[in-house]
């Protein structure tokens, strides 16, 4: 079985901002973030008082970041506050499960799209895929009409790991297994790489659980995540 390393995994932002993705670190002190042009996520190295206060000088009023790993650490001791919290599913794609051939109707898209896929995702998930998302990785489609109907690329990236992220299916489109056949593309892509895929999938979207699950993902941990913003 393919293995998702607890120093790794259990603060995977931390750990690709220190590697594939320091190009896009904004840090100060113990704390770490992406722009928010990029994605709303950003790290602390340990679950101190200290260590988000750092972080609290990173954001600005009315901004919002996702954060994991802050253990038993009050966030409002830092003047900080918690919106909301989420549990999340790691999952991993094991080495041993086969993956059918490639389908030619799935396209690369590049940052000159962009625009096209922030109205797409903000349809499955508001918020969470930016302007400059597409920067994280590899980003493919598949268009009707010349229209965008289904995508999905990678998001958190680090040496030998890639996630696989903003799958998603224009409402329109959905049943024909776009997300399905998306999903083995970019993990076909990734094995060609020597690359392990992964995501991460909230635990009580029983669709998307289910999906991965019947593709042959396994889950490996669930961890929390904390939307903190400025108390």
């Amino acid at each position: 079985m393919t293995d998702l390393p607890d120093d790794l995994f259990l603060n995977p932002v931390l750990t690709a901002l220190a590697t594939t993705h320091a190009h896009f670190a904004i840090g100060r002190g113990e704390a770490v973030r992406y722009p928010a042009a990029v994605t709303p996520f950003a790290a602390i190295v340990s679950p101190t008082t200290e260590a988000l206060r750092d972080l609290r000088t990173l954001l600005v009023p009315e901004e919002y970041v996702w954060v994991a790993a802050l253990d038993e650490v009050d966030p409002s001791d830092a003047g900080l506050a918690i919106e909301t919290t989420i549990d999340v599913l790691q999952m991993v794609l094991p080495r041993e499960v086969e993956l059918p051939p490639p389908n030619p109707a799935i396209v690369p898209l590049d940052c000159s799209r962009a625009l096209e896929m922030v109205a797409l995702t903000d349809i499955a998930f508001p918020g969470f895929f930016r302007p400059r998302t597409c920067e994280m990785g590899d980003y493919f489609g598949i268009y009707s009409q010349d229209r965008l109907i289904a995508m999905g690329g990678e998001r958190l990236r680090f040496p030998g790991y890639s996630e696989l992220s903003g799958i998603c299916t224009h409402p329109g489109h959905r049943g024909q297994g776009h997300a399905a056949q998306m999903l083995r593309h970019l993990a076909r892509l990734d094995r060609s790489r020597g690359i392990v895929p992964w995501l991460h999938v909230t635990a009580t979207n029983s669709p998307a659980v289910s999906l991965y699950l019947k593709l042959g993902f396994e889950t490996i941990r669930s961890i929390k995540l904390y939307k903190l913003t400025l108390a």
